[in-house]
């Protein structure tokens, strides 16, 4: 069995790798997929956490983080689609929408 330690350690990369997308890129999809990276990185948290010490509460709260997740992605696209119809760019440096 994989210890809990090395879960942990790579759900800290994954973490990393996401913020890492977050400050570096401009692309308002690669933006969502990177924090959907960070939060699959807190789930897997979760998940080692409840193996660890032989909980479900863990498994309960990445259930209810991937419902949260599932709706963020829903109404992310959602603004997208709408930013994309009014300025033909998701380029979130190109949009000035939330500006004066």
């Amino acid at each position: 069995m994989i210890p809990p330690s090395w879960i942990t350690g790579l759900a800290a990369l994954l973490f990393g790798i996401g913020l890492w997308g977050v400050i570096t890129r401009r692309n308002a999809i690669i933006l969502l997929m990177c924090i959907e990276i960070m939060l699959n990185a807190v789930n897997l948290n979760f998940v080692a956490g409840a193996y660890l010490h032989n909980d479900a509460s863990g498994w309960l709260f990445t259930v209810f983080a991937i419902a949260i997740a599932a709706a963020e992605v829903a109404v992310g696209l959602a603004i997208f689609l709408s930013l994309y119809d009014k300025h033909t760019t998701i380029a979130l440096d190109e949009v000035h929408v939330l500006r004066h």
